[in-house]
């Protein structure tokens, strides 16, 4: 049985989210100190994160996660640059604002979010689980919930954007949500 999981970041509000979509205690990690993150893909990342945070916490469940958008239009962009969009020093709303420029003109607006989980045990056994949200963008940022590019995603069969949606409307759908569902049965949560 596990008893609680350390998520890789330093980031109490991440932990606390994932703690209600796993159904367990998450704290985070402690004096976190992350790594540099230079995976070509999001289960790269994620593991990238675990195995520092595996050694940071040895004999713990660890946990990481990564996750962006994936723009049809831009051939998966920006996918693992998600929160480095448009270059440095940009906020959510440059990234976004940086986003719907880069596809202003496209006539396929289908994109996804996607988030990666990775698991290390106290044996060192991982376990990974993947989600997405499909939808499309929006032509302008509608919504103040969420953050990053929730105000542009239209998630599929909605009108509104994941912005415009509650935490829990949001939870039951997002990327996030179904990478941990997975998690928690592949865990045995």
């Amino acid at each position: 049985m596990i008893e609680r999981i350390l998520l890789a970041t330093g980031n109490a509000g991440k932990a606390a989210e994932l703690a209600r979509l796993l159904g367990c205690p998450v704290l985070p990690i402690e004096g976190w100190d992350p790594p540099i993150e230079d995976g070509s893909s999001f289960h790269d990342n994620a593991r990238i994160k675990a195995l520092a945070g595996a050694a940071q916490s040895p004999g713990e469940w660890v946990v990481a996660d990564d996750s962006g958008i994936e723009v049809d239009a831009l051939n998966g962009a920006p996918g693992v640059l998600s929160a480095r969009f448009g270059g440095d020093g940009l906020d959510d709303a440059g990234r976004t604002a940086a986003l719907l420029a880069a596809v202003a003109d496209a006539e396929d607006r289908s994109a996804r979010f996607r988030c990666v989980l990775v698991a290390i045990g106290p044996d060192g056994r991982e376990h990974s689980a993947d989600g997405t949200l499909e939808g499309r963008l929006a032509v302008a940022p509608r919504g103040a919930n969420g953050f990053g590019y929730d105000p542009i995603l239209i998630p599929a069969g909605l009108t509104r954007t994941c912005g415009e949606l509650s935490a829990d409307e949001k939870n039951a759908i997002s990327h996030r949500g179904a990478a941990a569902r997975a998690l928690r049965d592949t865990l045995g949560l």
